[in-house]
């Protein structure tokens, strides 16, 4: 029976029941229609006990137990709601609820609920940016936990996880994905899935794109997709365009604008369609910072004028700070400095606020890299100070790039100012005091940092630091910093990233492609996201590609006189399933020696082998070994 037939039972069977277990069964249900993303029929199913959402549940009649459930159902809901529709107070109201529930569960010493209930209060000081009380918070939720119910210590671990990832403590991050893994691993719950691979994703796109790890950027899509299968599955749609918001903010970190916009695209018609307009102006401000990159100013302004308007009725206090500081960002460039100079310190005084104190960095940081020349050199130094001081402890490499960038911009503004100053200093007030030294230590402190952050690589540091060429730098390491040549290193050679190659399609990729595929398969899937990675992991290893989202399709390819020297296929296909396309591929002599990779996230791998395949790979976990498969597959065949 699915949900939606569950709450009709629900309300038909609701007058034959005791008002303490219709309020379980209520709670229950809107739980299990929240986790599918689908808050208006969450709020439904209370509605016996939650009538209207802009006031108090009703707990006349019930025992502590029952108004404990319904009021972490309720404060749990009103979060998500308040996010979603962007209400005003939405967070204060949904921690005043959860409040109340944990003060009932933990004087019916009920440890597991009141874990449950301190990792819902967690994600509404998330949502409010309150970073350090959501992370004591889920400290707290943690330690109630014995190991007996795995599925809630994973759903605590991943919430830590980001809670981390937002404070850019990405190896912190890393560390709570990697403890709650196993514990995923044996869940069942889909969306539990989908939100480990989608925190898994995130932290490897906040790694690669500063540190320029291609394998990282590689592994994030990966993971994005893992997500969006799995989300598809617990059909929560709502979660699958959190996923395409993701994708479209990767593309955008790396140039691929044209993907970054398809992405966004597919994102905010979803959000529109499930009416969050939160959410959908988080994309628009993905898509405002895309149009900034491109040039767009205009567009970008009127975009992100929107999106600030929405943001500002809800409580979301992070996203707006971030929001305000691209706002100001656009007004700059537009030349329009005061306006931009005032949304900067409006950036950073919402940020201090709400307690994103490296969000305030940044907004500082920003402030320094877009208004230099119309701020006071004292000023910016102080702006400076304060911003190294709240980046201090920052594991985003990129964060040490800016802060690199910001101080030097800020020593030639003080030099210049001193340069203007016609007056000597006062007698006897500089003795001993030499700039061309002052200035060298300070040379020194920023180089160093400057090869740490890029790992050695005497080239990279050279474009961080704004050289025009890596030789001025070699050349200061072999004579004034010849104490610096051991932090150098030789960087290693990666292989060319998957999302860096030549968009198919293009004239640059079809010489390519004529240049190296040696090997031509089929692809049959239905997830053009899936369909979308496989290609370009095969393409890397010079293999031709064509893809068919059918098998009904599929079938009539392979019928005709086209030759592939593969076929790799998911089970789970419109019409003809995959399996009974292997059986009929295999019932073909003409195509008796056609290697088969199955590549799916069905249960299905012993009748694979048994229609006939020659691998069998899970979806998306396997996708790294699928190359490697399809040539032993090959081999295994031509020997055989």
């Amino acid at each position: 029976m699915n949900l939606t037939a569950e709450l009709a039972e629900l309300r038909q069977q609701s007058r034959d029941l005791p008002i303490d277990e219709r309020a379980k069964l209520s709670c229950d249900l809107a739980k299990r229609f929240e986790k599918i993303g689908d808050y208006e029929k969450a709020y439904n199913a209370l509605a016996e006990f939650w009538p209207d959402r802009t006031e108090l549940p009703k707990l006349e009649g019930l025992d502590d137990s029952a108004k404990a459930e319904v009021l972490l159902r309720t404060g749990a809901l009103a979060g998500w709601l308040g996010a979603a529709d962007q209400i005003e107070g939405g967070q204060e109201k949904a921690k005043d609820l959860i409040t109340r529930s944990i003060e009932l569960f933990e004087k019916l010493d009920q440890r597991k609920r009141t874990a449950e209930a301190r990792g819902e209060m967690a994600l509404c000081y998330w949502r409010e940016g309150s970073y350090d009380e959501a992370r004591v918070t889920l400290t707290s939720a943690q330690s109630l936990l014995n190991g007996d119910d795995p599925e809630l210590e994973a759903v605590l671990l991943i919430r830590a996880s980001v809670v981390e990832l937002y404070t850019q403590k990405l190896q912190e991050a890393m560390r709570y994905c990697d403890k709650a893994k196993p514990l995923v691993e044996q869940s069942e719950d889909d969306a539990l899935k989908g939100s480990f691979h989608t925190t898994y994703g995130l932290i490897f796109r906040r790694l690669a794109t500063p540190e320029n790890r291609e394998d990282y950027l590689d592994r994030a899509l990966i993971e994005y997709a893992a997500a969006s299968i799995h989300f598809e599955q617990a059909g929560n749609i709502r979660a699958v365009a959190r996923v395409e918001n993701n994708l479209g903010f990767l593309y955008f970190s790396i140039g691929r604008y044209r993907d970054a916009h398809q992405h966004l695209d597919r994102a905010r018609s979803l959000f529109i369609e499930l009416k969050d307009t939160g959410t959908a102006a988080q994309v628009d401000e993905t898509r405002a910072r895309t149009l900034l990159a491109e040039g767009h100013m205009r567009e970008a302004e009127r975009l992100i004028k929107t999106v600030v308007k929405t943001l500002k009725r809800g409580g979301q206090q992070a996203v707006l700070a971030e929001a305000l500081t691209t706002h100001g960002t656009i007004m700059a460039r537009l030349g329009r400095h005061s306006a931009a100079r005032a949304l900067l310190r409006s950036a950073i005084e919402v940020a201090e606020i709400c307690g994103d104190l490296e969000g305030a960095g940044r907004a500082r940081l920003s402030l320094i890299e877009e208004l230099t020349n119309q701020v006071p050199s004292e000023e910016l130094a102080v702006i400076y100070h304060e911003a190294a001081d709240l980046l201090e402890k920052s594991q985003d490499p990129l964060a040490g790039r800016r802060l690199i960038f910001c101080g030097l911009k800020t020593i030639d503004s003080l030099l210049a100012q001193i340069d203007k100053e016609a007056s000597a200093p006062a007698a006897g007030s500089w003795e001993g005091f030499s700039l061309k030294r002052e200035i060298r230590q300070i040379e020194r402190r920023f180089i160093e940092r400057a090869l740490r952050d890029a790992g050695g690589s005497v080239t990279e540091a050279s474009r961080m630091l704004g050289f025009n060429h890596h030789q001025s730098l070699i050349s200061l390491l072999d004579t004034r910093l010849s104490d610096l040549q051991d932090v150098r290193s030789k960087k290693r050679r990666r292989r060319r990233p998957l999302l860096l190659r030549p968009r198919k399609g293009t004239k640059q990729a079809a010489e390519a492609d004529r240049a190296t595929a040696k090997l031509s398969i089929l692809h049959v899937d239905n997830h053009k996201m899936i369909a979308h990675l496989v290609e370009e992991l095969l393409t890397e290893e010079g293999i031709r590609v064509d893809r068919c989202a059918n098998g009904a399709a599929a079938w009539e390819v392979l019928k005709s006189n086209a030759h592939y020297d593969a076929l790799v296929v998911d089970n789970n296909l419109r019409g003809l399933s995959g399996l009974e396309l292997v059986l009929r591929v295999r019932s073909m002599p003409r195509l008796q020696n056609l290697a088969i990779v199955m590549l799916s996230s069905d249960d299905c791998e012993k009748e694979a082998w048994r229609a006939g395949v020659n691998a069998f790979l899970r979806k998306p976990e396997q996708l790294d070994q699928l190359s490697m498969t399809i040539f032993r597959a090959l081999e295994d065949r031509q020997r055989g």
